[in-house]
C-alpha cells in the first residue's frame, strides 16, 4: 500500500494473489486464496481507483487442479464484487 503513494499512478496492472506472512527467516509465507491472506483487496482496490487505475487484475493461484478452478472461480467473482462498488 505504501509503495501505491509513490509509483501508484505507473502501475499498469496487478497480480491477485495472497498470503499469510513467512513463519521463518528461509522461506516465503504460505500462498491463500485471494482475500484469506494479509492483503486488504478492499482497501487496495479503492486505492487504485483513487489513482486513475484502469489496467488488468491477473489471478494467480500456484496450485493445480480442481482446487485451483475454484480459487480462481472464487477469486474472479469477489474481484467484480469490489470492483463494481468502487463504480
Amino acid at each position: 500500500m505504501d509503495a501505491l503513494d509513490v509509483f501508484g499512478r505507473h502501475v499498469r496492472n496487478v497480480h491477485a494473489k495472497d498470503g499469510l506472512y513467512p513463519t521463518d527467516g528461509m522461506n516465503l509465507g504460505r500462498e491463500v486464496p485471494v482475500g484469506k491472506g494479509k492483503v486488504n483487496f478492499p482497501r487496495l482496490l479503492a486505492r487504485l481507483g483513487e489513482l486513475g487505475f484502469r489496467g488488468e487484475l491477473i489471478i494467480e493461484r500456484e496450485i493445480s487442479g480442481d482446487q485451483q478452478i475454484r480459487d480462481i472461480r472464487k477469486t474472479v467473482s469477489y474481484l467484480r464484487r469490489l470492483v463494481e462498488k468502487l463504480q
